[in-house]
């Protein structure tokens, strides 16, 4: 059942998200706004866009949920094979089931490492590139003699 579920899901998902299903969408409210005067603007003319509109939204909120949370759960799972074998912290692996807060913390102790780590590399760079600049300035020893 799950499997079925999931072909069905990423079929719908798919379809859904082509340009031609968006165009017949459109076409269909322009039929439905068109027909109005044919049917008074009716209660039951309005009611056909609202209830048709309302059961799809109602179906696509699950359909687009699993897909999203199986992508997100794919990702997260490369990410820490990725994390697992390379020289990242292993325990970043499975911090997607932390609170907010706490993911928080991590991110501020990433983003301050970063910046020292971005500090120093500046540092060497600046310190490189003075000894350069010195030894420009510093005459050649064939020029001295």
């Amino acid at each position: 059942m799950e499997k079925l579920f999931t072909r069905i899901a990423n079929w719908v998902a798919h379809i859904t998200g082509l340009p031609l299903t968006f165009a017949g969408c459109c076409l269909i409210v322009i039929v439905w706004a068109v027909s109005g005067p044919f049917f008074g603007f009716s209660d039951t003319w309005q009611l056909v866009i609202n209830t048709g509109t309302t059961i799809i939204t109602f179906l696509m909120v699950f359909l687009i949920q699993n897909t999203q949370n199986r992508d997100g759960a794919a990702i997260q799972a490369k990410l820490d094979e990725l994390i697992r074998v390379s020289e990242g912290h292993n325990h970043f692996i499975g911090i997607e089931h932390l609170t907010e807060s706490e993911v928080e913390e991590i991110r501020d102790k990433c983003e301050r490492a970063a910046k020292r780590h971005d500090q120093r590399h500046d540092e060497k760079i600046a310190t490189m590139a003075a000894k350069k600049v010195v030894a420009q300035k510093r005459p050649s020893k064939k020029n001295a003699a």
